[in-house]
């Protein structure tokens, strides 16, 4: 409404400006989609008051009273309201040309700007200049940029006192009252949830501005305010996954670990309560790692720049009281890192509880070694054999302990009251689920600091990360359900990658990761060969067999369950079609004449010529039963070699022949010595048989490309050409996809059993009839 009580200070005869704005919605056909659409319409009336008369356009002059109370018309100054009417237009006004009653057809000429961003514009830079140059500027009570300005920002943070989490309110001062904006953020995206999605946010200059209604004042008219997005882009980031929050609470709560998203708001201007403490951990944890110590003088050993670096990233975490992951590629010392770690402890005098190391049973040994060797001062205690629970009672005398993923649970019951310094769980990716033994009596123990070693923090999908996390800062990503619907279906199924770069920003601080390309620039090069065999005549008759039997049995269980629901009966068909190409004795099945393995005669082939070289072997198999056949192979042809799957009792002394050079040849199985072993002596590595996860093959392939090799390394995989396992090979690079996303900042991707994939592997062999 125009306020009518505003009446002109200027003589009768000087036109005063006045500019009446005003809005309208409605509904229009859209001829572009052929709907009716909301539509909103706005419009400025430009006016001139004489003696508080107001004319526009043709208009005559007003009839005013004069000082003798004669009534006269006053001439109006034409040149003058020209030059009013030019200065709108070079606010880039034009004249509007359809009609509208966003205004009453009295209140003025119509004028009209470009957009939203236009009026927001004049209505907050040119509008309070006019005001000051003299003009009337009055709005119709339905305009839609009638702003209350922003008075002020301020930030509120109230710590739990368990200090586990704490909850962050960002608001405004309008009219000297705090509205908290996280009510008023959520409004919006009720009404326009594109509006705050972080692909729509980064299309956002910082000077463009978001109009959001403010709640009804006392006389139940919605007023609005104009959020400029360089201000309001830092408190999205700040408050988290707005867009995920249901209701209209005035807070956020907040894990004590994501402090770090109070660094966006680090840039703004706020006023601040409480969360000093909060901050500061922040602004610690943004630079990480800040806290540089020099390696210890107990560590008997010199720590290379990146060791000395992840010694210094340990360091800080404590400082910040958290856990993170060291994810550094095997054979960059993962161990020695965490030995400095735990004697940095040792030597400040923090080391008043226990250190505790879990692992595989096969690391127990290299630990043992490692600390005898490079931490002599540390008293250190195997919990290992059914002698083991007469120190249960005295562990807290020691500063070293370790235990297995296999004994853990057996002795949790006994020994959970333990108070430990330090918890670290090596080749971490043994939790990676969740709900096993070893995970759930791993998160029982007390422990100032949590870490995690492995080289593979990723192998198969993000449910695994979320477990190393799980154990680390308890409910940082959320419960398994929640984290699974914000992130995994988002990037596994959708390569969203948004939510990848939001989900990496969120490790990065707790996650370090070097590879060996990055930092062990002394290694020489790695080079990796598809060696591809053929089956023999007796395989490929075999393999068709199977393949038809087995393509048929699959394809009826995925139509009674659907493909989520036939994963064992696929893998069973798929472990059948393996065991063909390996040899048909895998199999069952004894050849009448000839050989059983095509692969097995390429690969004695090799052996001979890779000997003649004088090379050294590390020939790794999945399967034990082929490397008794490969065992009796060799001793045919008198090759020497040595032998390590599960059940070697003595692994020292397999290894020691084979580093000591009395064994060029050492068969491996992929479990039992995929991790734990140094094997620099090797310069040659052979994977007779693929599987899906790549990381296990180079963890593997690890056990020679490692710090102290100085030799090249050739490694060699057999592959039996147009076979389920060169399928194996090709879907290996999209499991690779996931880990390269989240740990590598590159884009995400991940395996899942598709129609398509079934076709795939259960093709006929070449030259074979599909119908055969």
């Amino acid at each position: 409404m125009v306020n009518d009580s505003l009446l002109a200070l200027a003589p009768p005869n000087v036109p005063q400006p006045r500019l009446w704005l005003g809005s309208v919605e409605f509904s229009a056909f859209e001829p572009r989609n052929g709907r009716m659409q909301r539509q909103v319409q706005h419009r400025a009336a430009l006016a001139f008051g004489y003696g508080g008369h107001f004319v526009h356009a043709t208009q005559p002059g007003p009839m005013v009273q004069d000082e003798h109370g004669q009534r006269q018309r006053v001439a109006r100054q034409a040149s003058r309201e020209r030059q009013l009417r030019e200065q709108l237009l070079g606010l880039g006004f034009k004249v509007a040309t359809r009609q509208s009653k966003a205004l009453p057809e009295s209140a003025g000429e119509l004028f009209e700007l470009a957009g939203e961003s236009a009026w927001l514009r004049f209505m907050q830079s040119d509008a309070p200049a006019l005001r000051a140059q003299g003009w009337q500027i009055e709005y119709a009570e339905n305009f839609a940029f009638d702003l209350e300005p922003v008075q002020d920002w301020y930030a509120v943070v109230d710590e739990s006192p368990a200090r586990d989490w704490f909850d962050l309110e960002v608001g405004i001062v309008v009219g000297g009252q705090r509205l908290s904006l996280l009510p008023i953020l959520l409004n919006v995206l009720r009404q326009h949830p594109e509006w705050l999605r972080p692909q729509h946010l980064a299309r956002r200059r910082d000077d463009e501005q978001l109009l959001v209604p403010l709640p009804a004042n006392a006389n139940g008219r919605a007023k609005q305010v104009a959020l400029p997005y360089g201000r309001l882009k830092p408190v999205l980031a700040a408050l988290g996954d707005v867009y995920t929050l249901k209701g209209s609470e005035q807070r956020v709560r907040l894990a004590t670990p994501d402090a770090s998203q109070l660094q966006a708001l680090g840039g703004l201007p706020l006023q601040w309560q409480g969360g000093e403490r909060l901050r500061r951990f922040a602004e610690r944890l943004r630079g990480c790692p800040r806290h540089e110590v020099a390696q210890p003088g107990a560590l008997r050993a010199t720590l290379r720049g990146y060791q000395l670096e992840g010694l210094n990233w340990m360091q800080t975490l404590r400082e910040l009281e958290v856990g993170g992951v060291l994810a550094d590629d095997m054979g960059l010392g993962k161990t020695l890192q965490a030995l400095a770690h735990v004697l940095c402890e040792q030597q400040a005098g923090r080391l008043d509880h226990p250190a505790m190391v879990v692992m595989p049973t096969s690391l127990v040994p290299n630990w043992l070694d490692e600390a005898a060797r490079f931490a002599p001062s540390l008293r250190v205690l195997a919990l290992q054999g059914s002698g083991r629970k007469k120190y249960f009672d005295r562990l807290g005398h020691y500063d070293l302990l370790l235990t297995t993923y296999a004994l853990l649970p057996k002795d949790i019951e006994q020994i959970a009251g333990l108070k430990l310094h330090v918890l670290i769980l090596d080749e971490a990716q043994y939790i990676k689920s969740p709900g096993s033994k070893a995970a759930q009596a791993a998160r029982r123990f007390k422990a100032r600091q949590r870490l995690c070693l492995t080289g593979t923090p990723l192998e198969n999908h993000l449910g695994e990360l979320w477990s190393l996390f799980h154990f680390l800062m308890p409910g940082w990503l959320g419960d398994a359900k929640t984290f699974a619907a914000q992130y995994r279906v988002p990037i596994e199924r959708h390569d969203d990658e948004q939510r990848l770069a939001h989900l990496n920003r969120r490790i990065k601080p707790f996650l370090l990761r070097r590879t060996k390309e990055q930092v062990a620039t002394e290694l020489p090069a790695k080079t990796e060969i598809i060696q591809w065999v053929e089956l023999n005549n007796a395989q490929r008759d075999l393999y068709e067999t199977v393949r038809l039997a087995m393509d048929r049995k699959v394809r009826e269980q995925i139509q009674r369950s659907g493909i989520a629901r036939s994963q064992i009966i696929i893998l069973e068909a798929l472990l059948k079609l393996r065991q063909v190409c390996c040899d048909l004795r895998l199999a069952g099945e004894t050849p009448a004449r000839g050989s059983s393995s095509g692969k097995l005669d390429s690969l004695m082939e090799m052996i001979e010529r890779l000997a003649s070289e004088d090379r050294r072997i590390l020939l790794f198999s999945q399967f034990t039963s082929m490397l008794s056949l490969i065992e009796a192979e060799l001793t045919a042809r008198g090759i020497d070699y040595a032998l390590l799957t599960g059940a070697t009792r003595d692994r020292r002394a397999p290894v020691t022949a084979f580093q000591e050079g009395r064994k060029r040849i050492f068969l491996i199985s992929l479990k039992a010595g995929g991790v734990g072993l140094n094997l620099t002596a090797a310069d040659t590595v052979i994977h007779y048989d693929p599987w899906w996860n790549p990381a296990a093959e180079q963890q593997a392939t690890d056990r020679a490309y490692r710090i102290g090799q100085n030799k090249p390394v050739f490694v060699y995989k057999l592959i039996t050409r147009g076979t389920v396992e060169e399928k194996i090979a090709q879907l290996q690079k999209e499991k690779s996809a996931l880990a390269a996303g989240v740990l590598g900042g590159g884009r995400a991707g991940d395996w899942r059993w598709q129609p398509e994939d079934i076709e795939a592997l259960f093709e006929p062999l070449p030259g074979v009839s599909p119908l055969s």
